[in-house]
């Protein structure tokens, strides 16, 4: 006569045999989810599935898990009939529903309001830079979901009113009983005929076919503060969705979507433009108009002004967003050196370089200050 093995019930959920009740809890959890019919298709899984489900069973009762422990086999050859139990019949929400959910005997949870919460709404705005600066109020066309004006949210005609439903008697939930080894389990899911709402509508509206809200296009104005920028959004509580059955609406979220400008670029609160020096200007040192967001300002461009050099003109950039104060602006000084010349302009530069000693030029002997003269002098430094 050939005996037969116990199985290896900690080896099938994976847990070992000082396993807390807790942890073979949550271990069946994980296989459950990637096991069940439902889920995987596969053969192979659905044998695994009864074996892991028998495990469970077999290792959350203490009894069963103390002759577990002594060597023995409290399923026997096989498990009996049916070795998942009650469970091998279930859907994958009712297991999870029956052992981590609900569990077995747990009571109603009711049925749910049809008046729920609206959803949040997101709409983008192009801004300019200078809007951006000042900030601005911007009327808004929007497409959300509104109160229908038939029903005022209630979703029944008129003169009209909620009925309870017959198949769930008002609990909004059926439950359904099922005998596994682990004695008997209910499980409980959403009336089919309400929904869940445990009543019906006998004469919905007939402008929201009872959802208690349209959709409609509205206009609405948003105030924009000053310093917002690329990507920051406005909140603007309450003009959101109005939710199902008339809920209280959402919030509408403008997003900004910032137009590049043509003469700044902005790095936060700082701004950067470029601005040409005509070589005798850079050389004599000059005062210039600098056109900017909401008029100009002098810029002072000292002698000997080289090409590269940055001026910068502090509290001339954005202002900062609920906050004080503003950032800089970085001007990025380009000389200009002339390419057409006439015949008295050369003569003067020839002059110019007669009294400077700079007809024959000689290359520079100062060191490249790009990346690889800087890693350099680093090494040197050592």
């Amino acid at each position: 006569m050939v005996q037969s093995v116990a199985r290896d019930y900690y080896g099938l959920l994976g847990v070992g045999r000082e396993a807390s009740a807790e942890e073979i809890k949550r271990a069946y959890r994980r296989l459950a989810r990637e096991l069940h019919p439902d889920v995987n298709p596969e053969p192979a899984a659905a044998q695994r599935f009864k074996d892991v489900t028998a495990a469970y069973e077999v290792l959350s009762d203490p009894e069963k898990r103390q002759i577990v422990d002594l060597g023995g086999d409290p399923l026997g050859n096989g498990g009996g009939p049916n070795m998942a139990g009650g469970f091998a019949g279930m859907g994958l929400s009712d297991i999870m529903d029956a052992f981590f959910g609900g569990g077995m005997g747990a009571r109603s949870r009711g049925p749910r309001s049809r008046v729920q919460q609206g959803e949040d709404a997101l709409i983008p705005v192009e801004l300019t830079l200078e809007e951006c600066a000042t900030g601005v109020a911007k009327d808004l066309t929007v497409d959300t979901a509104t109160l229908c004006t038939a029903c005022h949210g209630s979703g029944s005609t008129p003169g009209t009113s909620p009925i309870t439903c017959e198949a769930c008697g008002g609990a909004g939930e059926t439950q359904q009983v099922q005998r596994s080894l682990l004695g008997q389990v209910i499980t409980s899911r959403p009336c089919r005929t309400c929904r869940g709402f445990g009543t019906v509508l006998p004469d919905p509206c007939r402008q929201c076919s009872g959802d208690g809200r349209v959709r409609a296009r509205r206009t609405v104005r948003a105030n924009i503060p000053a310093g917002v920028g690329d990507g920051i959004r406005v909140r603007l509580a309450g003009q959101g969705e109005v939710g199902p059955g008339g809920g209280s609406p959402g919030d509408l979220y403008v997003e900004v979507r910032e137009v590049p400008h043509e003469r700044f670029t902005r790095d936060g609160v700082d701004l950067h433009t470029t601005v040409r020096v005509p070589m005798t200007a850079a050389a004599l040192g000059a005062s210039m108009q600098l056109p900017m967001l909401d008029g100009d300002e002098t810029l002072e461009i000292a002698a000997g002004t080289q090409s590269g050099t940055v001026v910068t003109m502090r509290g001339q950039g954005m202002p900062q967003l609920r906050g004080s104060g503003h950032g800089n602006l970085f001007v990025h000084i380009e000389v200009a050196t002339p390419t057409k010349a006439d015949a008295a302009q050369q003569d003067l530069l020839r002059q110019l370089a007669a009294l400077r000693g700079e007809e024959h030029p000689e290359p520079s002997a100062r060191a490249h200050s790009g990346l690889f003269g800087r890693l350099r002098d680093s090494f040197a430094g050592r």
